[in-house]
């Protein structure tokens, strides 16, 4: 889909002065009600303003006296680049070998060399959307660390995946073809330590991918914007 500049250029705003961060900081807390964890030259002359949410680190920008506060995201234009997600990506990526992989159902196609980590609930209209899509996708493995939210009262389902003989198939079979496991869930499994690594990093949607780079992307992506995150160079 077509992007569009949404960020007004506000070039008017005092072009090469300096900010004044203290006064930055104060505005932009007391007006959102948040502790701004930092400030810095932005795009188009702004300043970046940075704030954590329980989703992770936000952005809005301000000119250099936080006379106005623009919350929103920048695009530009000719590139069709979102410059403000990309930003939120990196200051929200996480180490990738930090993971705790063995908590992860693994999938592998092909010669499984490029790697995604994945929290997704089998019963998740978006996470199901995309499940289809990484069937069109080769050479790659997928840790999925199973995150039951949409429907907790499921969470067996996800756990007699873990108890399943095969953990990638059962869990294909759950989340891409509707058909729950047939395993107990009564073996020792990882769902509920899942739950907690996700809220501690910040999780709050599925899917949530976390690419090698440790940047991390949610929602159902399209095959071709998803494999350009996977090819990307760190």
């Amino acid at each position: 889909m077509k992007k569009f500049l949404l960020a007004v250029m506000l070039t008017a705003f005092a072009a090469g002065a300096s900010a004044d961060e203290a006064q930055i900081r104060k505005v932009v807390s007391d007006k959102l009600g948040v502790k701004v964890e930092g400030v810095q030259p932005g795009p188009l002359g702004l300043y970046e303003v940075r704030y954590k949410s329980p989703g992770g680190m936000r952005i809005v920008y301000t000119d250099a006296n936080a006379t106005h506060i623009i919350v929103g995201k920048i695009y530009e234009a000719a590139s069709e680049r979102d410059v403000t997600e990309e930003r939120m990506r990196k200051l929200n990526a996480i180490k990738f070998d930090s993971l705790p992989l063995d908590q992860a159902v693994k999938i592998q196609r092909g010669n499984g060399k490029r790697v995604v980590a994945m929290f997704s609930d089998p019963h998740c209209p978006y996470c199901k959307t995309f499940e289809k899509t990484l069937q069109q996708v080769d050479d790659i493995t997928i840790y999925v660390f199973m995150f039951p939210v949409i429907h907790p009262e499921l969470a067996d389902q996800s756990k007699a995946v873990w108890c399943s003989p095969d953990r990638a198939k059962a869990w294909l079979d759950v989340a891409l073809r509707g058909k729950p496991p047939t395993a107990p869930s009564t073996c020792a499994n990882p769902v509920e330590k899942n739950l907690q690594l996700g809220r501690s990093i910040g999780v709050n949607s599925t899917p949530t991918l976390i690419m090698a780079s440790g940047e991390r992307v949610s929602g159902a992506l399209s095959k071709d914007d998803f494999t350009d995150l996977l090819d990307a160079k760190p």
